[in-house]
């Protein structure tokens, strides 16, 4: 069982209940998912994992294999992620991803307490910036996925998320001059980030 299996047959056999088929896929996702959540939900992190891979069997039948099934899986991790910020702030009006940050969704942050040096100042950077932003550019970072993959992950085009991913840089950059009060030109901060973010992967 595991790894000779596509994700797509793990996946019918364990809507079949093969629960040995569970487990493999939640192995094999693992890894992905947590760097996904750990920045983003904190002490919640494994429970919205578990609620990610049940709601992948529950939309099994959506999922039609024309696109990868990691991507498949990260749509619906954002929408889980979404979801519990949505859950976590019942207010008259939703809370705004393209304009909220983690900084006001959730102030504390257990990913960053426990980080340390560079790897602290970009996660509370990321955590700065709203939440769209930080979703995609994460994405890129973590899982280095093509501004056409997560184009399919947040439904949106693919010159949409090149503008996303450009403007995120920016904004992260910014953050990071200030928390490192750094003298460099913005410039060559957002030319450094991909470095810095490699770094950080590493250690995630």
């Amino acid at each position: 069982m595991g790894e000779q299996q596509s994700d797509r047959e793990l996946l019918d056999a364990w809507a079949g209940g093969e629960n040995d088929a569970g487990a493999a896929l939640f192995d094999r996702h693992f890894g992905a998912l947590s760097r996904f959540f750990r920045n983003k939900a904190g002490d919640v992190a494994d429970d919205l994992i578990q609620h990610s891979l049940l709601a992948c069997l529950e939309a099994r039948d959506r999922f039609e294999g024309k696109s990868s099934f990691r991507t498949f899986l990260f749509a619906i991790a954002r929408n889980v992620l979404y979801d519990h910020y949505r859950a976590r702030h019942r207010t008259p009006q939703s809370p705004d991803f393209s304009v909220s940050s983690l900084a006001e969704l959730a102030p504390s942050a257990s990913s960053i307490i426990a980080a340390a040096g560079r790897q602290r100042s970009l996660l509370e950077a990321l955590r700065s910036i709203p939440l769209q932003f930080q979703v995609v550019l994460e994405l890129s970072f973590w899982e280095r996925m093509t501004a056409a993959e997560i184009g399919e992950i947040v439904g949106a085009p693919e010159g949409t998320v090149r503008t996303r991913l450009r403007r995120a840089k920016e904004l992260v950059a910014k953050e990071l001059k200030r928390i490192e009060n750094l003298g460099l030109p913005l410039e060559t901060t957002i030319h450094q980030l991909d470095d810095w973010a490699a770094a950080v992967r590493d250690g995630l």
